[in-house]
């Protein structure tokens, strides 16, 4: 029996798509809090993507592009349990998907939270959490994440730096929204896409 996979999405910046740049470009650095499938142990797996959501990710469920990122560090048989998972929980049809390995690297520090993916030169993020009005932090609570089965509250953050360089992609931005959150998802569960998180 499969436990549920619990993913900290440590870092999930966004650009917002608009009329006259009709992209929603991404990074989304991920790691495995616990969880198995089957016998594989997927505690501390790290994956990285990057891509863009482009128009119709609301409407038809099509994405873009993106690139997916594995750390050294993931073993093959965790590689092969999270990919299904990777792309039941996002529930899109990419027009391209690319698949490499690159060391991921994740910092939290006080309000900062910076990951790198490749040393910073094939992607990077720099993020501020957002104070509120007590400088507590905000936390948006129930509110659904993707195909995700439960998730414990989207913790608002803003980017300093959110920039990629990869498989023929390029892209930088700051002062974006941006979000960590821990995410609850299943083997065998068809993934979908609430809208509006962008």
């Amino acid at each position: 029996m499969s436990k549920p996979v619990v993913a900290i999405l440590f870092a999930n910046a966004i650009s917002t798509s608009t009329p006259e740049y009709p992209h929603c470009e991404f990074n989304m650095a991920v790691k495995v809090r616990e969880g198995h499938s089957g016998s594989t142990n997927l505690t501390g797996a790290k994956y990285w993507l990057t891509g863009d959501l482009g128009e119709e990710w609301g409407t038809d469920k099509k994405g873009k592009w993106v690139v997916v990122s594995f750390d050294p560090a993931t073993t093959k048989e965790q590689r092969e349990a999270l990919a299904p998972m990777i792309l039941k929980t996002y529930g899109l049809e990419w027009g391209e998907l690319k698949v490499q390995e690159a060391p991921i690297e994740i910092a939290r520090t006080g309000n900062i939270v910076e990951a790198k993916l490749g040393d910073g030169q094939l992607a990077k993020m720099k993020l501020k959490r957002e104070p509120g009005a007590d400088g507590k932090g905000v936390i948006l609570k129930n509110v659904k994440y993707f195909g995700a089965q439960n998730n414990d509250g989207f913790e608002l953050y803003r980017s300093i730096e959110h920039s990629a360089d990869t498989q023929g992609h390029r892209f930088s931005y700051t002062d974006r929204n941006a979000f960590l959150i821990s995410i609850d998802t299943h083997e065998g569960e068809a993934g979908g896409m609430a809208g509006g998180h962008h």
